[in-house]
């Protein structure tokens, strides 16, 4: 008798977990899965901002070729390259054309915010040409090649040259973001043009943020990024742990990505080779710190190893799907140790932040820290939605090419 019940318990066990192998299973997502919950999110945003020549008003005005606006089109983009559909190719066109092609603020800019547009018009350069599209971005960084930072640096410690001739020229980035902004851009005119000073140049104020502005902004030694001089030591979170801001590291791995991508399709690649080698190490330093810092719902904190503000996320989880995706797709990083984490990071979003019409929960608005636009929730509209939307579809997108590549 015992022994029969023995064998009744054991079948009920297993009969048990059935359904839950069944249910895992099933929980991994088919690329037509990914590709409507992409198409879900951008028809809400594209239905709310049916003109996209329409300024935006948070506190001011701002015209719609304002960094977060441009960010939203780095994410169409993405989304153009696996479902070309020419709605979004004329939506993108209508805004440049009223922009004119031009960077915010005209082609004397130095803000590296104001610059984050050209990445869309270069690309639309190359899928259809025009001159128009490629001529106001080249004499907006001829300009500044030329053209020292004379601003004060930050009051933070840094090595001696950041002061030099040499350091005011290359030392406009003095926070992370730029350099998803503007990094790209001069890949892309290198790319474009066959000229290497474009990315010798964007290479040396990369590396003025990354080794020498408040003493160096990337802590190699953890593989993660102070978002600029304010944040970095002494300088602690109330716990104790440092501030590393978890879309500020988005951006920076977002912008290595973008600039390997140009540099393994450039002439100039041998050239480059060193250029190309540090890159591709910050890349995978960031990789393997940021896969450590994942939740077990799939998305990232706001504050990558801090209790303070600790909370989901979406715009830096995004990110960090874009970037892990993009490693396995190009043979730079091991699916067989990073695919898990990207799986888990789309079924976190799609669960957790993407609503039935297709907006967006979990976004943290505007700012630098993680302190920003808190609390965040599920149903909370940040100040801008269009950025949030932009990072959502660079991650999904790639991560697309994953489930289709079947890596």
């Amino acid at each position: 008798m015992k022994k029969i019940s023995l064998n009744l318990l054991t079948l009920l066990v297993l009969m048990a977990f059935l359904p839950l192998t069944a249910t895992a299973q099933s929980a991994s997502p088919s690329s037509d899965e990914v590709l409507s919950t992409l198409q879900k999110a951008n028809d809400y945003f594209m239905a709310k901002w049916e003109d996209p020549t329409v300024a935006t008003f948070v506190k001011k005005l701002r015209p719609s070729s304002l960094w977060t606006r441009a960010v939203y089109y780095e994410g169409l983009m993405a989304l153009y390259e696996i479902d070309p559909q020419t709605r979004y190719a004329d939506y993108v066109d209508r805004w440049a054309s009223f922009h004119k092609w031009t960077p915010r603020d005209g082609i004397t800019t130095c803000d590296a915010d104001n610059q984050c547009c050209s990445q869309i018009y270069l690309e639309r350069f190359r899928q259809v040409g025009g001159n128009e599209k490629l001529t106001p971005t080249k004499q907006n960084l001829d300009h500044q090649m030329q053209t020292p930072n004379k601003k004060p640096l930050p009051k933070n410690k840094w090595k001696n040259d950041a002061q030099t001739s040499d350091g005011e020229l290359y030392g406009w980035w003095t926070w992370i973001d730029a350099i998803q902004m503007a990094m790209p851009v001069y890949a892309q005119m290198t790319a474009i043009t066959g000229e290497g000073k474009y990315l010798e140049h964007g290479m040396k104020m990369y590396i003025w943020s990354r080794d020498t502005l408040a003493g160096s902004l990337f802590n190699e030694k953890e593989g993660l990024w102070w978002r600029d001089a304010d944040y970095v030591p002494p300088y602690r979170e109330p716990d104790g742990q440092q501030c590393y801001w978890s879309r500020g590291n988005g951006w920076v791995y977002a912008a290595l990505v973008r600039v390997l991508q140009e540099m393994n399709t450039m002439k100039l690649y041998k050239a480059s080779k060193r250029y190309y080698k540090l890159l591709k190490k910050d890349f995978i330093a960031m990789s393997k710190a940021l896969m450590n810092c994942q939740r077990s719902d799939g998305l990232w904190n706001v504050s990558l190893v801090s209790d303070n503000y600790a909370g989901k996320e979406l715009t830096g989880t995004g990110l960090f799907l874009y970037g892990m995706s993009w490693g396995i797709n190009n043979g730079l990083l091991p699916a067989k140790k990073y695919r898990a984490a990207c799986d888990r990071a789309w079924l976190g979003m799609q669960k957790d932040c993407v609503h039935a019409d297709g907006f967006l929960g979990w976004v943290q608005g505007t700012g630098k820290d993680p302190s920003a636009g808190q609390p965040l929730s599920y149903t909370k509209v940040p100040d801008f939605e269009d950025f949030g939307t932009g990072c959502f579809l660079l991650g999904g997108a790639e991560y697309y090419k994953l489930l289709k590549s079947g890596k």
